[in-house]
Formats: structure tokens, sequence, C-alpha cells
């Protein structure tokens, strides 16, 4: 298990308020994911700039340090099945090489980013209290 520098509970508290937001009827996301680096969130951003349970969750995101949101980014795509338990560096590494400040819309846009999440979570031994 390695050691994370965000607090799962942290992540757990995300994963909820992803959850929450994605939820609500009238969000759409695209079909496919697409990587950090496509304007594509930028327009996740714009069409619910002004929705408060969108702006919470991206306001906990932005809050977060540098390599927190990184961290953040390499678990969801651990939970999304880009990279396994064993990959733990490499996510990270290629995380880090692709953060911009576009983290929270990045994952915010991403269908299904509590699922993945909280199966990133698990796939390093790490659990949500439901």
């Amino acid at each position: 298990m390695p050691n994370l520098n965000i607090n799962p509970e942290i992540v757990c508290q995300l994963i909820d308020r992803a959850r929450e937001f994605q939820a609500q009827e009238g969000v759409t996301l695209p079909s496919e994911p697409i990587d950090a680096e496509s304007d594509w969130s930028m327009g996740m951003l714009s069409a619910h700039e002004e929705d408060l349970t969108y702006q919470d969750a991206a306001a906990a995101i932005d809050d977060l340090e540098p390599d927190q949101q990184i961290e953040l980014v390499a678990l969801m795509w651990i939970g999304r099945g880009d990279f396994d338990a064993s990959e733990w560096e490499t996510a990270l590494a290629e995380a880090e090489e692709r953060h911009t400040s576009r983290t929270a819309a990045y994952l915010m846009s991403t269908p299904m980013v509590a699922d993945y999440l909280r199966e990133g979570l698990a796939e390093l031994g790490y659990g949500c209290e439901d």
C-alpha cells in the first residue's frame, strides 16, 4: 500500500461531491474519456460554472496542493484501468507530466469519476466508509 500525500478521507469526500454533481439532471458528459490536455474540460467548466455543486467540488480540488491533485488524477486512472496498482509510480509520473491548472475541470467532466476514484483507492488498499 503506497503512502498517499492526499488523505483518503478527502478523496472520499470528493467522491461524494462528484457523485452528487454528476447525478444532477441536465449534467451531460462526453461519452469517451479524453486526456487532461484537451479543451473539452473547459467546455464542461463553462457549461456548469454557475452550478453550486460543481463550484464546491471544483474549489475543493483546486484547494489541494499540486502533488495531491496529481495523486487524484493517478488514482482516477488506476480506477479506470489505464494503469494497475503495481504501476502507481508510472501513473504518478504521467499525471505529473500532464498536470495543468484545469485538474478540477478534467476530473469533474470525466464520466464515472466517482466510481474510478473509489476503485483506485481500493486498488491501492484504501477505502471509504459507506
